[in-house]
């Protein structure tokens, strides 16, 4: 007797499959169209998450005129991480996706890295990106779901670094999706649950040395039991919302750049005044967007509001240092410089 396909294995129809699969189907159909059948990758960790997104993408992909692979990258942080890769590999073959890659990373934390968890998401997503264009495939899916969404707005909210970091994940980040940020983690756990598909349990999960863990197991409980039931929809909200003010705000800071900054013989020149005809919200908003542009600096709120000043509180200060940059006020203008420049 010749073997089950992944089709005639496919599992009844459950409300966390339907929702899952909603979630991924919303996702795919929002893609750009195309004539041919594109690509589409999973990113897989073989975790609930994104078990649960793999096999919906295998029953959708195919649906909408697509096809789906997964990639699994292995950090070699953990003991076994191998055979956790290899695992996964399978449990996506057995769902239909095709092509299925492993690849290995090295994982780099030492000084100036932002720690292990920030090397090993860098790592991970240079080779997420990298398999992507290997394969030329048009998305790269990935399994954040509702709760990872509050998680971060309330890491975001202790770390006190403005709007910006309330923001949360992006549904979209250019070749990077993910369909699940309005799911529930409960949602994927049923899914594969009901799917008969067994997932790995990350141990880090539960490593209280992780801040996010501890937000996880400790904070979101205290706040649902302490305020009422939906605090993680409704940070998620938040997140949403935040993230609306903020395209908003950076759309227009961007018009107003191209109608105020000019090349200095000196450096980049923006108008004292227009600056200054604007809130505070735009104006920090467009000095940092020209230091960023300009000079590869990323600038902290007090760095910025350190340049703002020679615009709302001028007198006759001299200038300011910046990371690799000199602000002076000109002739009416701010005109920034690379301090080897000067």
């Amino acid at each position: 007797m010749p073997p089950e396909t992944p089709s005639e294995r496919r599992p009844r129809l459950t409300p966390a499959i339907a929702d899952v699969r909603r979630a991924v189907r919303e996702s795919l159909e929002a893609l750009p169209a195309s004539n041919d059948a594109p690509l589409v990758l999973v990113a897989l960790s073989g975790g609930p998450d994104s078990l649960a997104l793999a096999a919906a993408t295998a029953f959708e992909a195919p649906r909408r005129g697509m096809r789906a692979g997964a990639v699994i990258v292995d950090h070699g942080l953990q003991h076994e991480s191998a055979e956790v890769a290899a695992r996964a590999a399978t449990q996506a073959l057995d769902s239909g996706l095709d092509p299925v890659l492993v690849r290995l990373v090295q994982v780099d934390a030492g000084p100036g890295s932002g720690g292990p968890e920030a090397a090993a998401r860098d790592a991970r997503y240079a080779a997420l990106d990298a398999v992507r264009r290997e394969t030329s495939s048009v998305a790269v899916l990935l399994g954040h779901t509702l709760d990872d969404q509050a998680e971060t707005v309330l890491l975001g909210l202790a770390r006190g670094a403005g709007a910006s970091s309330l923001h949360g994940m992006a549904p979209v980040s250019g070749v990077f999706v993910r369909p699940l940020l309005g799911i529930r983690r409960s949602t994927t756990v049923a899914a594969c649950a009901d799917a008969g598909l067994e997932p790995w349990l990350d141990p880090h999960n539960v490593d209280t040395s992780f801040s996010r863990v501890r937000v996880r197991q400790s904070v979101l409980p205290i706040l649902e039991r302490e305020l009422g039931p939906g605090m993680a929809e409704a940070l998620a909200r938040t997140a949403e919302q935040l993230r609306e003010d903020g395209d908003a705000l950076d759309h227009m800071a961007q018009e107003t750049i191209e109608e105020i900054v000019e090349h200095a013989e000196a450096g980049i020149a923006i108008s004292v005044g227009a600056l200054a005809a604007n809130p505070a919200a735009l104006r920090n908003r467009i000095i940092r967007h020209v230091v960023l542009s300009e000079f590869g600096v990323s600038l902290t709120r007090g760095q910025t509001l350190a340049a703002a000043a020679l615009v709302t509180d001028w007198h006759g200060q001299k200038g300011v240092d910046l990371p690799g940059i000199r602000v002076v006020r000109v002739a009416g203008n701010l005109v920034f410089q690379a301090a080897s420049d000067i």
